[in-house]
Parts: structure tokens; sequence; C-alpha cells
């Protein structure tokens, strides 16, 4: 089974991602189950532009390991901004939550692997910055039918340079962490969590700011496309 007809490979996933190896999976969200790294540029400009400021090349690197409140304490220093905490945060929520409701999508693949795990008894858990009011928006995705628990930054208000997201997840869905594999695009998670000694997977995406090289150096294992997994 192909997540995609027609599609037709040009790298090979790697065995241990089937059949499974591990008892739960842990999925981050953006970039690496969805390419919403458009939207957040969007968004981004949008913020940055009103307020007079162009947005830094590495402003997106930092943010995306970064909780919302997190990443608005670090706007508001970088750029001397007056607005509070909360103020920035309700105005990211709005503007996320516009742009995820119709735009966001799953990768192609990544709904028919969900599935595949979850037949073969593998837990599933999300483990994401974003906020859920911005993920519940969502027209084109379920994110509770995906799920059995979904971990959120502001859940657990730290970055993901720390494994303390990941180490959440696997205690809600009850496996140890050296049974969990982590799907994630960001090398800081990726180092986080393989600290924490759960297998890695990194996941290749679009997102402009993502260095595959080293993804690949922090990662036990390289994804290039979710469509590459072959389920049979």
């Amino acid at each position: 089974m192909q997540g995609t007809a027609g599609y037709v490979p040009e790298h090979e996933a790697p065995a241990e991602l089937w059949p499974p190896r591990f008892k739960a999976a842990i999925f981050d969200f953006d970039g690496t189950i969805s390419d919403t790294a458009s939207l957040w540029q969007r968004v981004d400009e949008a913020f940055l532009g009103s307020r007079g400021h162009a947005v830094p090349e590495d402003y997106a690197r930092k943010m995306s390991t970064l909780g919302f409140e997190a990443g608005a304490r670090y706007t508001i220093e970088r750029f001397g901004l007056h607005d509070s905490v909360q103020e920035i945060c309700d105005e990211w929520n709005a503007m996320g939550r516009a742009l995820y409701r119709d735009e966001a999508r799953l990768l192609p693949g990544v709904r028919e692997y969900v599935q595949a795990l979850r037949d073969r008894g593998v837990r599933i858990a999300l483990a994401t910055t974003n906020d859920p009011d911005v993920l519940n928006s969502m027209r084109g995705i379920d994110m509770d039918s995906l799920f059995d628990v979904r971990v959120h930054g502001k859940d657990v208000p730290v970055p993901k340079t720390k494994p303390d997201i990941y180490l959440e997840a696997a205690r809600r869905v009850g496996v140890a962490p050296r049974e969990c594999i982590v799907f994630e695009d960001l090398v800081a998670g990726i180092r986080s969590a393989s600290g924490a000694g759960m297998l890695t997977c990194g996941v290749v995406s679009n997102d402009p700011t993502q260095d595959v090289k080293e993804v690949r150096a922090a990662a036990d294992l390289l994804l290039w496309d979710w469509r590459d997994i072959r389920l049979s």
C-alpha cells in the first residue's frame, strides 16, 4: 500500500520503520507531517511587518523550537516590542487559525502510515510546540482521529532543546522512552529525544531553514518522503 497512487520513490525508507520495531510513535506536526512552513512565514511577515521589522533569516529557525509563550517573550526581547506576551500569543493564534483552517493538510502518505501503525497496536502521540487552538481549527485534518494523545507547547513550557515534551508524550501513552520512536524535522528536537534514549527519525521537510546534513547526522534514521515507506 502506498500513500499516493503513481508515486515513484527516489529514496529507500529505513527498514526499521516497517514493520514497526517500537511500541509508540511520537510525531512532530509542522514540517514533519504537514508542510506549514510557508504559513508561519506569512504570519511572521505580517506580524513583524506591521511593527516595522523585516523577518531576520534566523528568526524562523529559532522560533521553531519554542512554544507560543516562549516565542513571544523572545520576540519582545529581540525587537524591543511593547506588546504583552498574551497580546502576541492572541494575535499569532488568530492569524494561525485563519491560515490553518483552510490550508493545512497532511503530507501524502502520513495518514496511511499512522493507520498501519495503529493496526499493529502501536500507540500514536503528537508532540508539538504549536497551539491546540490553531490545530483544532483545521478543516482538512481531524487530529483526534490521528493521535491517542496530544502534547502541546503550552502543556510543557520548555523548548524542544530539552526532551520534556517527548518524555511527556511517552508517559501519556504508557510506553518507556527506549520503546518509542520520534519523528521530527528539527535538529534540536532530534538531539534532545535521542539524548532521552528514544529512537529518532529525521524527516526531510520543505522548510528552507532545515539543514538536511545536520538532520542526517543527528538522527538514527532519515526519511525523505512518507510515501517511501512500503506498507506491505
